[in-house]
Formats: C-alpha cells, sequence, structure tokens
C-alpha cells in the first residue's frame, strides 16, 4: 500500500500519551498501542519499524520494543524482512483472498455450531453485540467499530462449543482484524456489515442454521470485496 490509504488523511499521529496511563505492564501498554496504529493505518503497511526511532518515540527501552515486535510479528501484524528488519504486515490481494475464503468456511461453521449449541444466553448476548455493532456503524474512531466486531465474534465462538473451530481461528485473528479494518474504513461499509450480521442474528434466533450460515458468508463475501477492492487499489 502506499500512502493513499483509507487512513492517511485527517489522521492525528499516533503516540505514546497514554502509556502509564492504565493499570497494566508496560509491554502490553506498548504492544496495545503498536497494535491499534496499525489496525488504524497509522502505521502504513509496509512501513519500516525502526527500533530507534520507536525507543525515541514511545520513550522505552530497546529491550521493549524487540519484545513488542516479536510478539506483533508472531500475531502476523508484523513481517521481518532479512537486510530491511520489521516492517508492518502489507497483505497482498491473493493472501487477502485466501483468508476470506477460509473464514467464510470456519466462521458458517462456526454459526452452525452456534445455532446447535449455543444456551439461551449466548443468544442474547450476540443480538447485543450486534447492536452494538449498528451503534457504533457511524462512529469516526475506527477502533469502536473494531471492538464492537471482536465482541460479536467473541460471543459467537464462545456460543459454538467448539474448541477447535476457536484454537483454529484464533490463530487468524491480528490478519482477520487487519482485514476487518481495510474493509470498514470504506465509506457506508460499517452500516452494511450491521445489516449483514442482523441478518445472521435473526436467523440464529429462527433456530435455522442454514441460513444463518448463508447470512454470513455472505457478509464475509461482501466484506472480501470491498477489501480487496482496497487493496489492489492501494498496490
Amino acid at each position: 500500500m502506499n500512502g493513499s490509504s483509507p487512513s492517511a488523511v485527517g489522521r492525528p499521529t499516533w503516540s505514546a500519551d497514554q502509556i502509564g496511563r492504565v493499570a497494566a505492564p508496560l509491554r502490553e501498554q506498548v504492544v496495545t498501542l503498536v497494535r491499534d496504529a496499525i489496525l488504524g493505518f497509522r502505521l502504513e503497511p509496509g512501513q519500516r519499524l525502526v527500533e530507534r526511532e520507536l525507543v525515541e518515540q514511545l520513550g522505552v527501552s530497546r529491550a521493549t520494543v524487540r519484545e513488542v515486535l516479536r510478539q506483533l510479528a508472531a500475531e502476523g501484524l508484523v513481517t521481518v524482512v532479512p537486510q530491511r528488519g520489521a516492517i508492518v504486515t502489507a497483505l497482498s490481494a491473493d493472501d487477502a483472498a485466501d483468508l476470506y475464503e477460509m473464514r467464510a468456511s470456519l466462521e458458517a461453521l462456526a454459526v452452525q455450531r452456534f445455532v446447535q449449541r449455543a444456551a439461551p444466553e449466548h443468544v442474547v448476548d450476540l443480538r447485543a453485540a450486534v447492536t452494538e455493532i449498528e451503534r457504533t456503524a457511524d462512529s469516526a474512531d475506527p477502533q469502536e467499530q473494531l471492538q464492537a466486531k471482536d465482541r460479536f465474534y467473541e460471543v459467537l465462538f464462545l456460543g459454538s462449543g467448539s474448541l477447535p473451530l476457536q484454537q483454529t481461528l484464533a490463530g487468524l485473528q491480528a490478519r482477520v482484524r487487519l482485514l476487518r479494518a481495510t474493509s470498514l474504513s470504506e465509506p457506508g461499509r460499517p452500516r452494511e456489515a450491521a445489516a449483514e450480521l442482523r441478518a445472521v442474528v435473526e436467523a440464529v434466533e429462527a433456530g435455522d442454521a442454514e441460513r444463518a450460515a448463508a447470512a454470513c458468508t455472505l457478509h464475509l463475501q461482501n466484506a472480501a470485496r470491498t477489501a480487496l477492492a482496497r487493496l489492489r487499489t492501494d498496490s
């Protein structure tokens, strides 16, 4: 991607101002800060992450920066390139297409299992989660939108009662969030996504596993179309 990334215009420079304001280990705070900067496109895909510059900007030790970069590399948000060092992961359109196909299969299965296995309170929580997605659809804060989507999927996977599914999807989570951020950056897409996920919940509440899975697949197909168009434009 280049400087025409959807979030490159009108966005404040990311900073370390919030470090130390919450009761969490320093490394965890820095990981959260850098992760959010990547998912909010304040750190651009393909951008070099120079240790010395991060030490100066974040006001932490080089050892902490290295630990943070290692963790984000394990999540798939940072890529270590020989003779270049760490860069923000830039998903190719082909990689993104593969991830969306994997998600479509896995998440449709999760929805089916949710219909079959979820407790009534899980269904109530899923309805609440999609209501929150609708509330944040017009938010100017992309992190608020992503957190609402995260909650939806947290409830979905918990209610599916399938540990293998949860473990497999957890391994994709960071890159999936990067794709979500790309898709949701398109004007109008958050509102469309909310309507699509409401259709999933309505099918779940009706006990129709096949319709719920089909609605989930449609949601991911639409998200893929939006994100892939953005990635191909910015590549």
